[in-house]
């Protein structure tokens, strides 16, 4: 991984930008509620389709302050601030107001605390639940620890999936992630499906860090035999120049051939491609009973109207 010449951006990577009201109306929201989103974070490739076109966004709470330095990751790393205990309760009336069917939420990793946020992220779990019975809801933390009655407590809110990233293959974890380890984000994934086993688990692996397609696929199995449900596939960006260099562009139809090879493990859906992010088109992820309640609310809605 020890390229020094940066690769040239393939032309399929290019994004298109859309700004139109859908865009500045979520962006001026996020601001006046002082939330904060992955989206913009994470400078995430996929925000002006999702805020101008899908209207979905992946709300980040516990603060905008990492505890870890992951070297791929553009968030901002540092000692966090206290907890907002009324986040909460913004997150799900912002989640009201944009009148989603499906929302994310993720959070920093809060190392600093005892119960890694749980407790803060299953009261927004519950808060959005209460407001927003119809909505759809994915939650995606970080490892919390490894700690297993932290992750209970984020179980025991019954959110409709359940996304921890593993991020790449066994070998190149140490260099990618900080903290983290494989083996611990395999054991949480396991956890999570032996706590609620009628909630789908999901993971996803960025590419183009050096990794083989040996180990990617090694990868696919190593989440299949920790009963992963669902997992995504995208390539990975470097954000700025003080994170990894992307070793790799990988071309659509490699990603297509993964995906194929991904369903045939046993994957009950999979999204691949060179945009794809962890919770890109996360609405069309959820299982049968969650689309029944968005069912039903739809029907309800006619009824009123």
């Amino acid at each position: 991984m020890g390229n020094k010449e940066h690769l040239r951006k393939p032309e399929w990577l290019k994004i298109k930008l859309n700004t139109n009201e859908n865009y500045t109306g979520l962006k001026k929201l996020m601001r006046e509620q002082k939330l904060h989103t992955v989206c913009e974070e994470a400078k995430c490739p996929n925000i002006h389709e999702c805020w101008a076109v899908r209207r979905t966004a992946t709300f980040m709470i516990l603060g905008d302050v990492c505890t870890r330095a992951c070297r791929f990751c553009a968030v901002k790393t540092g000692l966090p601030t206290e907890l907002d205990w009324q986040e909460p309760e913004r997150v799900a009336d912002s989640v009201y107001l944009m009148n989603l069917k499906h929302v994310v939420v993720t959070a920093v990793a809060r190392d600093d605390l005892k119960d890694g946020g749980a407790a803060v992220f299953a009261e927004t779990v519950r808060a959005i639940r209460r407001k927003n019975p119809f909505t759809t809801i994915e939650v995606l933390p970080s490892d919390m620890g490894g700690v297993y009655e932290n992750l209970k407590t984020l179980m025991d809110a019954k959110p409709d999936i359940l996304n921890h990233n593993i991020e790449t293959v066994r070998r190149l974890t140490p260099r990618v992630r900080a903290r983290a380890t494989y083996e611990r984000s395999l054991q949480f994934l396991k956890w999570a499906k032996e706590l609620q086993p009628e909630i789908p688990t999901k993971s996803s692996i960025m590419i183009g860090l050096g990794e083989t397609k040996e180990e990617i696929i090694e990868a696919m199995d190593d989440l299949r035999a920790h009963d992963v449900d669902i997992i995504t596939i995208g390539q990975y960006l470097q954000p700025t120049k003080k994170h990894l260099q992307v070793q790799k562009y990988y071309h659509p139809d490699e990603f297509a051939e993964l995906k194929e090879i991904a369903l045939s493990k046993g994957f009950s859906h999979c999204e691949a491609g060179p945009l794809v992010r962890s919770s890109y088109h996360a609405d069309e992820q959820v299982n049968e009973s969650a689309r029944r309640r968005q069912q039903l609310g739809e029907k309800q809605d006619v009824i009123e109207a």
